[in-house]
């Protein structure tokens, strides 16, 4: 797959608020609404600055709908009890995502507690089996987010694309799927087989590029087009797998954080059109 034409169409896009870090919540609503952007993926502690309820409210307010809420997971705990307490913060993180209007709830699962991957790993489908009741009846799905190895030991012990699947296998639930991020997967050999496997439980889909020199593991991320990423490739692969929802730019940079919110979403909307 040599061409792909880009995706023209910004209906589909959707700003995530770490792109946009320098913005509170009211002003990020305020700036998608102003650029005609018509989705927003939410983060907690963002939320948490505002108020849920308010959060809410200027969401439905502006028009907007929120593609997802980040984030649910961080499962693995050296005691019962803080597995527990986990769990217990990821039930109020399902319905965090009611209030808000989501059907979403991204999971990072978390790393090692204890630095026993393998049991963090049995944690996370035990965590992740223990929640879908819970989720069902709210009408939220669970997305796991698998995270590029350089992130096993601080945040996530599910590490490739492959992994996630076997999860969902393993759990057998329909609310239980994958958030497909490029900057975490496209180095993977086998990412376009395990996006052909994910079919049906795709529940978001993340741009962004990677840049080379990498500036930072974590605040890193390239602007589309800035970087190495077969962006359109692996756009037209997710979408033959049935995911035609909203494309979140999710994009953690420090550079970015320094220029205005609107000069960003400008800039989005010029690399989405060209690049994605």
């Amino acid at each position: 797959m040599d061409w792909v034409e880009p995706c023209t169409d910004l209906g589909r896009l959707s700003l995530n608020q770490m792109t946009t870090d320098q913005w509170r919540l009211e002003d990020a609503v305020a700036g998608c609404a102003a650029a005609g952007i018509s989705h927003i993926g939410l983060w907690r502690h963002k939320v948490r600055e505002t108020g849920i309820e308010t959060a809410a409210r200027l969401v439905k307010e502006a028009g907007l709908s929120v593609s997802s809420l980040c984030r649910g997971g961080m499962f693995p705990a050296a005691t019962e009890q803080a597995f527990r307490e986990n769990l217990d913060d990821n039930r109020r993180a399902i319905d965090e995502c009611v209030t808000l209007g989501t059907d979403v709830l991204v999971l990072v699962c978390g790393p090692a507690a204890d630095r026993n991957i393998a049991r963090a790993r049995r944690q996370v489908v035990d965590a992740i089996e223990a929640l879908v009741p819970y989720a069902q009846n709210r009408g939220v799905k669970l997305g796991i987010e698998p995270l590029h190895p350089m992130f096993a030991a601080d945040r996530s012990a599910v590490s490739t694309l492959a992994q996630a699947n076997d999860i969902i296998d393993e759990v057998g639930a329909p609310n239980v799927g994958v958030i497909i991020d490029v900057y975490h997967v496209w180095w993977d050999p086998h990412v376009y087989r395990e996006i052909r496997r994910a079919r049906g439980r795709i529940f978001g889909y993340h741009v962004n590029d990677w840049i080379v020199p990498l500036p930072h593991i974590l605040n890193g991320r390239g602007m589309m087009g800035d970087g190495v990423i077969q962006l359109r490739r692996i756009r037209a692969a997710v979408e033959d797998a049935g995911y035609a929802g909203p494309i979140e730019v999710e994009i953690f940079n420090e550079d970015l954080w320094r220029r205005t919110g609107e000069e960003v979403l400008a800039l989005i909307k010029d690399r989405f059109r060209t690049h994605v």
